[in-house]
């Protein structure tokens, strides 16, 4: 234990953005100059030496900074390729009394008496290009409250973000970074970065031995600063320069240091968005979501370089705002490493990419979305992490964010690491990463990506290749009540956001709440219903007649959950083509497919998320290299499938009953389902205090002339969409667009209309009072 002397020290945030801490020449204020004393205090312990300067030191504040010496004491420092150092000690109302420090060790040690009431201290350094002034990184005590450490071990800190990482503030009246990082299993850990030219001799830190933290401040440095932490194992060995998993900005990659982020002053103007948020993402709402792969969306410089923040705003928001989307979801900005993960393989979960900007520009435009009426969901990936040596793997020598135990922390096909949702501090990790984004970027909602590769054990699996539960099953138990914290959690802190899951199985209770044995998610992905509807529409219609079921088996299971109907873009990459390039036929039925299927899609029970490009009909499969085929809009056929999508959000937004009962038995009726010698379907949409809508598919290529279908209405109703209208690339067939109801009853119903249905092609119909 050291006798090293503390005072109590407070930290704030609104420090400026760097303090003094450059070289300088030899014109400064008088001061006092002491000539070097005899210290009263033997020298400093050799091992403690060696230790320091070879960089194997556990405890630095145990030898450097101010100690007791005798009945005086002394301060030590380690400067290595130090000219000199001389000690600055302040005196009330006197000029401060400074010393030329003993070089103790020529590797760099120097060591200076200083009087017992003497608390604070400065130092002076000569290097070969001039002096420095600057602050003692030991003669600070600790940084983070003993409630925090508290909080964090048991996994409940809700405010992570602010404790962990790197922080601009002051100590004592000094600005600079505190940096703390989880590392419990390490023997030693130092920060490194521009600021000590990568050395991590020069500024190890400080272990809080109940949770694992280290931490130490850094005066004199501010935003921008470069760095990353240097951990060595307990068994001696250093590990590969680790960047900081809270680090809340990163480099460019392929580049992979943190950098120093100042706080986010952001002056948020979306209050408007934000009081009606949770109405807008509500169940009965109308959720149309445009997915978006950001460095794909647009390209610039000739389609080498990243889009920004800025101009997206500029661009994506009119584009979508004119489409009708009331949603976009960005595929992650969470930093990652590789491009050609998409961000599905992300490293800083709380650092938005550099790709595209600073985070206090993406903090601009997710404002800027907002002002506009459009929500912002982003895909948040707690599921797995990639390996790469500067990442999370084996952080401090150990397994710490994954299972030791590749059975249960390797993922076999995407070759990377499962968090240990066992651990309170990885789900702190998790959780907090979660509230970052809600609450600090107003984020929306988070869609969680691979829902199902976290609850089962046996995910992708051979029989032998994993462990049972403790009851001897192959549910995940600790993941399963990691998603329920979570969405707890969410609840209580940001109560209008939402959690959206991509779940591919038949788990029951996806979006039941916690305390009903659900996982607590708003809306699940309808992967099912994309699946079977995607493999009816790429069906010859010669043959559709045959695989009816596809169609209808969705509503089987239609109000188990509460879904989101998925076009994304998992269906348009990995050699399945694109949308338009899987529908059958030649150019004109292709486009007359696509424009069918979408009406289907947006008719269907459950919430719209169609993939960035689908709504172009581009022929080539989504390359996230290349920017999307815009010369798309100048075709017809083209324009015509974009067109169309804009029609059918208004449309869908337009009338209620095309969405408030969307997870009800009441919102929907099938009038034909059936009629597989036409290969028609029929079914109307309905909702209290609104005007129906009969939807009518005719799957084949042949005009149906003198069709009955019988309505509930009696009067005038009228043709509200044809996605064979010649302004869409259609051939323009139509039964016009204002028909009269016949008193013949059909389908059960006491009126009917009779209908010319056009080819490939779905009609949207609804009465007087719509």
């Amino acid at each position: 234990m050291s006798d090293r002397e503390t005072t109590p020290d407070t930290m704030s945030d609104t420090a400026p953005d760097r303090a003094p801490n450059t070289a300088h020449d030899m014109k400064h204020e008088k001061t006092a100059t002491a000539s070097p004393a005899p210290l009263t205090a033997p020298l400093a312990d050799r091992a403690a030496m060696d230790a320091i300067v070879e960089g194997r030191m556990h405890d630095p504040f145990s030898f450097l900074g101010r100690h007791r010496a005798g009945r005086g004491c002394v301060v030590r420092v380690f400067y290595p390729d130090a000219v000199e150092v001389r000690l600055v000690v302040p005196r009330k109302g006197k000029p401060p009394l400074e010393r030329a420090m003993q070089c103790i060790d020529p590797r760099g040690i120097y060591e200076a008496p200083i009087s017992l009431q003497s608390k604070q201290y400065s130092l002076r350094i000569l290097w070969a290009d001039g002096w420095q002034e600057t602050h003692d990184p030991y003669s600070f005590g600790t940084l983070i409250g003993d409630l925090d450490l508290y909080l964090f071990t048991q996994g409940n800190h809700r405010d992570i973000d602010r404790i962990m990482g790197a922080h601009l503030g002051e100590m004592d009246g000094v600005s600079g970074v505190r940096f703390s990082v989880w590392a419990p299993n390490a023997h030693r850990v130092a920060v490194i970065g521009d600021f000590n030219i990568w050395d991590g001799r020069r500024h190890p830190m400080r272990l809080r031995h109940g949770a694992g933290i280290w931490e130490l401040f850094v005066p004199g440095i501010g935003s921008g600063e470069r760095y990353k932490f240097e951990i060595m194992a307990m068994d001696g060995t250093t590990l590969p320069a680790k960047a900081d998993p809270y680090a809340r900005f990163a480099e460019l990659p392929p580049a992979t240091a943190s950098i120093v982020a100042p706080p986010l002053e952001h002056a948020w103007q979306d209050s408007d968005w934000m009081d009606r948020r949770g109405a807008a993402q509500a169940p009965d709402a109308p959720l149309s979501i445009y997915e978006l792969h950001v460095p794909s969306w647009r390209r610039e410089n000739g389609g080498t370089g990243y889009t920004s923040w800025n101009r997206l705003g500029d661009e994506l928001i009119p584009y979508v705002v004119a489409l009708g989307f009331t949603h976009i979801e960005l595929m992650p900005v969470t930093e990652y490493p590789y491009s050609g993960s998409w961000g599905y393989q992300p490293l800083s979960m709380y650092a938005p990419t550099s790709r595209h900007g600073t985070p206090a520009e993406f903090a601009r435009f997710v404002d800027r979305c907002h002002q506009a009426g459009i929500g912002v969901i982003m895909d948040w990936v707690p599921a797995h992490f990639p390996s790469d040596p500067h990442g999370l793997a084996r952080f401090d020598g150990t397994h710490l964010y994954e299972h030791a135990d590749p059975t249960e922390g390797y993922h076999q096909d995407w070759h990377t690491l499962i968090y240990n949702f066992g651990r309170t501090e990885v789900r702190n990790f998790l959780t907090g990463s979660a509230l970052y984004w809600l609450r600090t970027f107003h984020i929306d909602a988070l869609r969680v990506d691979a829902v199902a590769s976290m609850l089962y054990r046996d995910y992708s699996r051979k029989e032998g290749e994993w462990r049972p539960n403790i009851h001897g099953g192959r549910e995940n138990l600790e993941a399963v009540s990691f998603l329920q914290e979570l969405s707890a959690i969410l609840r209580d802190y940001c109560q209008d956001a939402a959690l959206i899951a991509e779940e591919s199985t038949a788990w029951p209770g996806v979006t039941r709440p916690p305390e009903t044995g659900g996982l607590g998610f708003r809306f699940k992905w309808n992967m099912g219903w994309m699946h079977d509807t995607l493999r009816y529409m790429q069906h010859d219609p010669l043959w559709r007649r045959h695989h009816a079921s596809d169609i209808t088996f969705g509503m089987v299971y239609a109000y188990t959950e509460r879904f989101i109907l998925p076009l994304s873009h998992d269906e348009v990459v990995h050699g399945k083509g694109s949308l338009l390039s899987r529908m059958p036929g030649d150019d004109w039925q292709r486009h007359a497919n696509l424009r069918l299927y979408l009406a289907l899609m947006w008719a269907y029970p459950g919430k719209k998320l169609l993939f960035m490009g689908g709504e172009l009909a581009q022929w080539e499969e989504w390359d996230n290299d290349r920017e999307l085929a815009w010369h798309r809009l100048d075709d017809p056929l083209g324009r015509g499938v974009h067109d169309t999508v804009g029609r059918l959000n208004a449309l869908y937004r337009a009338h209620p009953a095309l969405h408030r009962r969307d997870f009800d038995h009441d919102g929907f009726r099938w009038v034909i389902a059936d009629d597989t010698e036409n290969t028609v379907f029929a079914w109307i949409r309905q909702a209290p205090e609104s005007a129906p809508v009969l939807i009518v598919a005719n799957m084949t290529p042949v005009v149906r002339h003198d069709y009955r279908i019988g309505v509930p209405w009696g009067g005038m109703w009228h043709e509200r969409l044809n996605t064979d209208d010649r302004a869409f690339g259609g051939s323009g067939v139509s039964s016009g667009h204002a028909l009269h109801t016949w008193q013949e009853g059909a389908h059960g119903m006491d009126h009917s209309l009779v209908l010319t249905l056009p080819p490939l092609a779905v009609l949207y119909l609804s009465p007087d009072a719509g």
